[in-house]
């Protein structure tokens, strides 16, 4: 059993892509097909099944991935300790759901690059319901999530950001006539909303009750992109945070209606878990971040478990 093998069996278990891990890693795809060929065949087992195009871990491959993460991740500090002061290097795992992603992270991506060139980022879109699992089972190193103060056993939290959020419409909906919205006023509207699960579509939910409101007929939807548009295309109403639709708000393609939401609490926090070794690149990322969306070093407000 080879390292190269190890490394190269942890980037295709984050990745879940023979393809993306031979890109992370410089590889062509053939050479990961047989490295994890060859590991399968001196464990024994089968480490990843494919469903489809799809590809997942084995129950196998799942308790293998644990023990390769507490090799490498010991590997990596042993090296660390040992090491001069030479360039920073390694590999950081980032996961984040499309908000985040799409409109916190790239300012983060691009500092941290520019400072340690020498620091693979591996970043992995995930869904919500995805993000604390994905630390539990030690695919990734850090993640982002927009929703109320996290407090999950056994996770670190780090509030950077409060995030505010809007209702809005087309610029010509009959709504916009309002002054003050009642109960009564949303009686028959379409609300645009993301899929149930998503923290901040309950937290709305749930304020809607509080309000005497009800948010009746509804549109679900898995992209933030999706329901701006079908906003602006006179739809419905969409309940999106402020971050993903201020260049909308000002060029007139959107308008927010008369109705406050600041009572949720809603922040971007970056989590990790508590037993992760934080290698120095790791701990770089996490503070660049804190600079990049805080402008200081923050302070972890979550030490669950």
């Amino acid at each position: 059993m080879e390292l190269r093998q190890l490394i190269t069996f942890r980037t295709v278990a984050i990745t879940l892509s023979f393809s993306r891990a031979a890109a992370a890693l410089n590889y062509v795809p053939s050479n990961v097909t047989m490295q994890m060929q060859a590991l399968e065949g001196e464990l024994g087992v089968r480490l990843f099944d494919r469903l489809g195009k799809q590809l997942t871990l084995t129950d196998e491959g799942t308790r293998f991935l644990h023990y390769v993460n507490h090799m490498l991740n010991t590997l990596d500090e042993a090296r660390d300790n040992l090491s001069g002061d030479g360039e920073l290097t390694g590999t950081v795992t980032i996961s984040a759901n499309e908000v985040l992603c799409a409109y916190r992270l790239p300012d983060v991506f691009r500092s941290f690059r520019e400072r340690y060139p020498g620091v693979r980022i591996i970043f992995r879109p995930l869904s919500n319901e995805q993000l604390k699992p994905s630390l539990y089972e030690g695919k990734t190193d850090v993640v982002f999530c927009l929703e109320e103060p996290v407090h999950a056993v056994p996770l670190r939290a780090e509030s950077l950001v409060d995030e505010s959020f809007r209702l809005l419409v087309a610029p010509d909906h009959p709504l916009l006539q309002r002054k003050e919205l009642l109960p009564e006023d949303m009686v028959g509207e379409m609300f645009l909303l993301n899929e149930k699960g998503c923290p901040y579509r309950t937290m709305f939910e749930r304020s809607l009750v509080m309000r005497g409101m009800d948010s009746g007929d509804n549109l679900e939807f898995s992209s933030a992109e999706a329901i701006k548009q079908c906003a602006m295309s006179g739809i419905g109403i969409a309940f999106l945070p402020e971050i993903a639709v201020a260049s909308e708000l000002e060029r007139g393609q959107l308008a927010a209606l008369p109705l406050d939401f600041s009572d949720l609490q809603v922040t971007t926090q970056m989590l990790w878990h508590k037993e992760k070794w934080l290698s120095p690149a790791i701990e770089a990322f996490m503070q660049t971040a804190r600079t990049i969306l805080t402008g200081s070093e923050g302070e972890a407000i979550g030490q669950m478990g």
